[in-house]
């Protein structure tokens, strides 16, 4: 697991995706720090890092990221357990709210880079 405040290449993402899942990472994005976790088997375990680091959970939103798809719509996929919480209107694994998605993929953007 890693936390990335700076950047990451595509080229590492995609190594991480080969040693785990084969063409996936699962990330977990703080939207106010502007930072992500990645590189686990779930998105509980880049939670839990990032809560211990200092983050707030209501800012954690977990996404996958398929490397090999970097320059579609598709490399970033909005799903994950820890996102249900309907205390925040978001009753489903995905991100509801457009601009939270929105936030999410500058985030990504910003911090993977070829």
């Amino acid at each position: 697991m890693k936390i990335i405040s700076e950047t990451i290449t595509l080229s590492e993402l995609e190594q991480m995706a080969a040693n785990l899942f084969g063409n996936m990472v699962k990330a977990v994005v703080d939207i106010d720090r502007e930072i992500l976790a990645v590189d686990a088997e779930l998105h509980a375990d880049l939670e839990a890092l990032l809560l211990e680091n200092g983050s707030t959970q209501k800012n954690l939103w977990g996404i996958n990221l398929y490397p090999e798809l970097y320059r579609g719509d598709e490399f970033i996929e909005f799903d994950s357990m820890i996102n249900i919480r309907p205390s925040q209107g978001n009753r489903s694994l995905g991100v509801e709210g457009e601009k939270t998605r929105n936030q999410i993929a500058h985030i990504v953007l910003k911090k993977i880079i070829q």
